[in-house]
């Protein structure tokens, strides 16, 4: 075990919300790297929040100011000799043989600081050894292990400015769900991508029996199954009088008909004699939605065929321009997903939603996001059935407080956006305004876990994923050989044909 230093007496410290230690002059210690050392109740451990330099040639001003006017100072003096430095470091928690506990006595100066052993760091932060692997804890070679019920259970908000990173972490956390066996407990997986960034993973060797890839225009609602209340979803403004006559038509085709069309829906309300004033606005609305090309006579995919256990089944929303479209597939399969498993008809499962501040604004009026209602519903209500969210979002600012105060776990990536950065320090428990000051300088590949996954905010570098990486994750240089091979090509087919 490494010694870093030894703890010096100081006006206003050791106590227990800080102190401070001399760094040896053959280590190096770094912001933001924890340490260990013997406390009166057990072994303490702490965060190093900042590190001083301080030479004693170089304290007076005036007295550098005049010798500096005749030579340089360090060629007269050998200041080298009497630089050191000093760590300033907050105190998080003491580990004794029963658990761990507030550090409620400080230091003793003179108390030797020690790199913390791993087996620490694990108990410390809870860490598991078949816990889900993201990476390894900054600036300590220490693997960051997850309980799978302390990350998702709670709801999970992976939040990040473009490039970041975000949907790395979520591959990678796809990964490790997949890796897990049924004896570790498997759950299903369902994904809203709205660009494609998950598809690729259906085109793995690795992946490919375990990944099921659904294009919005494959997905079909039945009307068969639907009755007047669930158009609310679609059509959020009907009155009472155009929901009975809404239930008339519906009632009278599934006489006729198990399996009917919304254009057979639209011509039975045409075919009605009731007031105009009723008639128009309804078939409008129908109209509308007849547009979206969303419903058709029989479901797919069906609720049972989304969550399976050990599985994954990505909705790819990439070839869609309509953000109607896309919230109203998003909201229906959300509903169902939860309605099915809170009647146990399916696994437990976590319903992962890219770009969450789409579906899940925080200003859009409710009644023209049906999206957020359902998710909203789930992140309240889905811990008591196992149904998860994970929401993964480039605009914390933009996202529901509703929803992302439900999140009780966040990982946060580089973000830059002050107002994105206010929003986080506002609903992210455990940070202060030391560590929110790191977030807009971290490097892609890292970020902050914060929140009931682990004991203490921490930083990790997050691991390298094994999964094949999708088109929209390749480098500009890289897509652009690409085109310019795909065309070569076509050209080359061309004269081939002629």
């Amino acid at each position: 075990m490494r010694e870093y230093g030894t703890v010096i007496s100081q006006f206003d410290s050791p106590s227990t919300q800080k102190f401070s230690f001399v760094i040896n002059k053959d280590v190096v210690v770094r912001r933001g790297q924890f340490v260990q050392l013997a406390g009166d109740d057990g072994t303490m451990i702490g965060r190093v929040a900042d590190i001083r330099k301080a030479n004693r040639y170089y304290m007076r001003p005036e007295s550098v100011n005049q010798v500096e006017q005749t030579a340089s100072l360090a060629d007269t003096y050998p200041t080298w000799e009497w630089e050191f430095m000093v760590a300033d470091v907050i105190p998080i928690g003491i580990i004794t043989p029963t658990g761990m506990t507030d550090a409620n006595i400080p230091p003793s100066p003179g108390s030797r600081v020690f790199e913390p052993e791993s087996t620490i760091l694990e108990q410390f932060f809870g860490f598991e050894p078949t816990g889900l692997h993201l990476g390894q804890l900054a600036h300590h070679a220490v693997p960051v292990r997850l309980n799978l019920t302390k990350l998702l259970h709670k709801h999970l908000a992976i939040l990040a400015m473009s490039g970041a990173g975000k949907s790395h972490l979520m591959a990678i956390i796809i990964e490790e769900l997949l890796k897990r066996t049924p004896d570790q407990g498997q759950i299903g997986m369902v994904v809203i991508d709205p660009h494609g960034e998950y598809v690729a993973f259906a085109d793995d060797p690795a992946y490919a029996n375990t990944v099921r890839v659904i294009p919005i225009n494959d997905v079909q609602i039945s009307l068969k199954n639907l009755r007047e209340a669930n158009f609310h979803m679609f059509i959020p403004d009907l009155t009472s009088a155009q929901s009975r006559v809404l239930a008339e038509a519906l009632t009278t085709l599934r006489g006729k008909n198990d399996a009917f069309t919304l254009g057979e829906l639209i011509n039975d309300i045409e075919a009605k004699e009731i007031t105009l004033a009723v008639k128009n606005p309804l078939l409008a609305e129908l109209m509308k939605l007849a547009r979206l090309r969303l419903f058709g006579s029989h479901t797919y995919p069906h609720p049972t065929e989304l969550a399976k256990q050990g599985m994954v089944t990505v909705i790819d929303l990439s070839s869609e321009n309509s953000l109607k479209k896309k919230r109203l597939v998003t909201a229906y399969l959300a509903e169902k997903l939860f309605q099915f498993r809170c009647n146990g008809a399916i696994p437990p499962f976590v319903l992962v939603v890219e770009e969450a501040h789409q579906f899940v604004p925080e200003k859009a009026p409710t009644a023209q996001t049906a999206s957020r209602t359902v998710l909203e519903k789930i992140a309240r209500e889905g811990r008591k059935f196992h149904a998860a969210l994970c929401l993964i979002s480039q605009r914390p600012v933009k996202l529901s407080t509703t929803i992302l105060s439900q999140c009780n776990t966040h990982v946060i990536l580089r973000i830059t956006n002050p107002y994105d950065l206010k929003n986080i320090e506002e609903s992210s428990e455990g940070i202060d305004r030391d560590v929110a000051r790191q977030i807009s300088s971290l490097n892609v590949g890292s970020g902050l876990l914060v929140g009931e996954a682990v004991s203490y905010p921490l930083f990790l570098k997050i691991r390298g994923r094994t999964s094949n990486v999708t088109k929209g994750g390749v480098s500009l240089e890289q897509a652009s050989r690409n085109f310019a091979q795909e065309q070569r090509q076509k050209k080359a087919d061309a004269r081939a044909m002629l």
